[in-house]
């Protein structure tokens, strides 16, 4: 199976400090910091970064799914919106909310929402978020 990979460096404080996330298809590289993740701070975010995944999965799934019911989308334009608030454990991702459009020739509302909401439960952005079985973590420390 496929897998994909990206970093994360952190240094400093969680506050003062800052780091740099880097895609492993070296895509993308961005700043992000206490500010840019819990206030509005210039740079991106991990939350930033699942909205743009969710997004780009739900998309790709409800463009498989139109297919498989003989249509053809001319465009599906999603938006992911990532709730990050304050919960009892901490900081916690309490909502997404996904916006999408297309323009899909002969599809009804009715059809357009039942498909979408396929998508939605099938995206595999939405089914890893829904729980994911297994977290492993590998460690070293380096001298600094």
């Amino acid at each position: 199976m496929t897998i994909r990979d990206a970093s994360a460096e952190w240094q400093g404080t969680l506050k003062e400090g800052s780091g740099r996330l880097w895609l492993g298809s070296g895509v993308f590289e961005g700043a992000y910091s206490f500010p840019s993740r819990f206030e509005n701070g210039p740079g991106t975010n991990p939350e930033e970064l699942i909205a743009a995944a969710h997004a780009g999965c739900f998309s790709m799934a409800l463009s498989a799914i139109l297919g498989r019911e003989g249509y053809t989308p001319a465009r599906i334009r999603t938006i992911a919106k990532v709730h990050l608030g304050a919960t009892t454990a901490g900081p916690t991702i309490t909502r997404i909310e996904l916006e999408t459009e297309a323009s899909v020739a002969g599809l009804t509302e009715e059809e357009f929402e039942r498909l979408a909401q396929a998508a939605k439960a099938t995206c595999l952005v939405s089914r890893a978020l829904a729980g994911v079985a297994a977290i492993t973590l590998k460690v070293s420390l380096i001298d600094s």
